[in-house]
């Protein structure tokens, strides 16, 4: 079986397993990337992801992480909203999650298909194949990969979309031994369009194609610990998990691929959860509620942190009551935020 044949069967069989689109490059397609890395590092744009900063080596050239590798198969799964996300924007009562945490979580649904995949290709071309699969788990800059594979182009969000896929994937990727013929790069469609940067609640991109991701909601509600910076409190507005703003507005939606697997889609009680039931989450109801879901991984205190803004930021006095209790938390972020949210509702009350 040549290269051609066996990577034409191998998208055919991802497709099958669950995948929207696949593609192929050389682990050395992105030699760009290491200076952007640098640069985004050294502006301190990653706030307090240090593990950014770590092993940045093998970020910048993904030949380095598995020399041995000759190929990087991308897979992208969609999981387009059946909704407008910007609908649970500016709920006064509920908090808005970001669509990819309304379902189960995605690491384990598309690692699991990955898995599956990589399985299927080493039993067509035999033991002597070794591969590695990754899932936001390990330094692999998954977005440049991706553009370079051709399944799309990082936009002026930062975020992969194609121009038959949209915004709303998840990325996995295998590196392989095999030498597999490497897909043509995408081409930047972007053009004079700037609307995922004039909607960001909180300018969080000093330009097009730059994140600032400690101005970022997503950064800030879901990576940010303690206290948020005062002045960035209101434009979270009642966003409690992650942002999905400039990935809603972006025009190339209305040609994106629907989701296939339900798992991704909302579950009961995680598209705009009510924001005083949240507020009265201990850790063991927390972790109940959240069983399974992305939003576990922040914890307990940093939801109700979240879920306090979102509250001061609601207009609403008589939610004052939900967060009357946290001004004391054992916890100083929370207790920071519920004092901040008493501050703000008491001064909507008096206007």
């Amino acid at each position: 079986m040549t290269g051609r044949d066996l990577k034409e069967r191998l998208g055919a069989f991802a497709f099958e397993a669950g995948f929207t689109k696949m593609g192929i490059c050389r682990p050395d397609a992105i030699p760009e990337a290491a200076g952007r890395l640098h640069a985004f590092l050294d502006a301190g744009h990653h706030g307090q992801m240090g593990w950014m900063a770590e092993r940045t080596g093998w970020r910048g050239d993904p030949s380095a992480l598995w020399p041995e590798a000759r190929s990087v198969v991308m897979l992208a799964e969609s999981y387009t909203p059946g909704h407008d996300p910007l609908e649970d924007v500016g709920l006064s009562d509920r908090g808005a999650v970001s669509v990819y945490a309304q379902g189960r979580d995605y690491h384990d649904v598309v690692k699991k298909r990955l898995k599956k995949v990589g399985r299927w290709l080493i039993e067509q071309a035999g033991p002597e194949a070794e591969i590695k699969v990754f899932v936001d788990t390990a330094p692999v800059m998954e977005k440049p990969l991706a553009a370079a594979a051709g399944l799309g182009w990082q936009g002026k969000h930062t975020n992969l979309l194609g121009r038959n896929l949209g915004n709303w994937v998840f990325l996995g990727a295998i590196f392989t031994t095999l030498d597999l013929p490497p897909d043509t790069p995408a081409t930047e469609r972007c053009g004079n369009c700037t609307r995922c940067l004039d909607i960001c609640p909180t300018d969080a991109f000093p330009a097009p194609f730059r994140l600032d991701a400690t101005r970022c909601v997503s950064y800030l509600t879901i990576e940010h610990r303690g206290p948020v910076d005062p002045a960035l409190r209101p434009g979270m507005g009642n966003r409690i998990y992650g942002c999905d703003d400039c990935l809603a507005i972006c025009p190339w939606n209305k040609f994106a691929t629907a989701a296939r697997d339900m798992r991704l889609s909302p579950q009961p009680g995680r598209r705009a959860p009510e924001l005083a039931t949240l507020a009265a989450l201990d850790d063991a109801g927390f972790r109940a509620m959240f069983a399974g879901s992305p939003i576990k991984r922040i914890g307990r205190d940093r939801l109700v942190r979240n879920v306090c803004y979102a509250i001061g930021n609601s207009a609403r006095p008589e939610l004052s009551r939900a967060v009357a209790g946290l001004t004391q938390d054992p916890d100083e972020g929370v207790a920071d935020a519920a004092r901040w949210a008493s501050v703000r509702l008491g001064e909507t009350e008096g206007s």
